[in-house]
């Protein structure tokens, strides 16, 4: 991948790409490729699979890897890869991210560990340990308090970025926006930041952000992309604009637990065969696909930008 040795060349629009499963829960790997090289398509400016959105804590290790390599295949050397390897267990981190080193990953994105709450002192030592291991592979943190359980402080992410030169940035996914500029005031505005909140991704580059790893992309990755562009030529009208028409899609997302909504939509619109996601989660309510299409209605600007309505064949 070409961005290993300068990492503060991964910015833009990134594809948090979901996890495709077949009507028998089973890895669908072939849809999970035509889904990358949508987003490729589209013009997302980077990939990563294996985050929230892709249901990883239902996912064997060897399935994870499994969609690791694919999307990877996809990427090729022209657009930025950033997987996400984190796990509960450190061994299954430490596996996730090799295989990530392995594939020429651009940079791996390790999550806070879920479930165990750990202290900022614990966080820090998790993290030492996977930088001292992978000392040549850029890594990204990755702050989501809502599903893990902890909050990264910024204080912490400083230490971090202080003691290890391949801590090169953090995706944040947090709703407090003040989260977001205490870091790159702290740690410097090379360092990279993208954010994991649909409706903050850009009120982040007004701060200086690398940009966004978005659920959203799974619906609207041209809309997202091209916001991205039009910022950085200074067209923020246009910018703002998009970020505006995008919000239904951001809150269809939610209507249920994500991803169910997204595969929902993909799956009537032809670009997935099944919708399933795993247990625990559930297929969409009979509620919730009323509220979704209410809000695709509401959302038609951004879907003409995506050429996304289309009828099931």
């Amino acid at each position: 991948m070409k961005y290993r040795g300068h990492p503060e060349g991964l910015r833009g629009s990134f594809a948090a790409l979901l996890t495709p499963f077949a009507a028998d829960g089973a890895l669908d790997l072939p849809a999970l490729r035509s889904l990358a090289q949508w987003q490729r398509d589209a013009g997302s400016h980077g990939l990563s699979v294996g985050g929230s959105t892709a249901e990883p804590g239902t996912q064997t290790v060897g399935e994870r890897i499994a969609a690791m390599k694919t999307v990877a295949e996809v990427a090729g050397n022209d657009v930025a890869f950033i997987p996400a390897t984190g796990a509960l267990s450190l061994a299954d981190t430490m596996t996730l991210t090799a295989t990530a080193q392995d594939l020429g990953a651009d940079a791996a994105l390790v999550i806070t560990p879920y479930y165990a709450r750990p202290t900022q002192q614990g966080l820090y030592e998790w993290y030492s340990m996977i930088a001292r291991e992978f000392p040549d592979l850029p890594l990204v943190l990755y702050n989501v308090p809502s599903r893990t359980a902890v909050d990264l402080q910024p204080s912490t992410v400083l230490r971090l970025r202080r003691d290890f030169a391949n801590i090169v940035g953090i995706k944040e996914t947090t709703r407090e926006f003040e989260h977001f500029s205490h870091v790159l005031h702290l740690c410097g505005q090379d360092f990279m930041v993208w954010s994991g909140i649909e409706l903050l991704a850009l009120p982040l580059l007004a701060l200086g952000g690398a940009g966004f790893i978005s659920a959203l992309t799974n619906l609207a990755p041209r809309s997202l992309a091209q916001m991205y562009e039009h910022w950085e030529a200074g067209r923020i009208a246009q910018a703002r604009d998009i970020h505006f028409q995008l919000h239904p899609l951001a809150d269809l997302l939610f209507v249920e637990t994500n991803p169910a909504p997204a595969k929902w939509v993909l799956q009537r619109q032809g670009r997935l065969p099944s919708d399933r996601v795993r247990p625990p989660l559930s297929q969409l309510s009979d509620a919730g696909r009323e509220s979704v299409q209410r809000l695709l209605g509401d959302a038609q600007a951004a879907l003409d930008r995506e050429n996304l309505v289309r009828e099931p064949a």
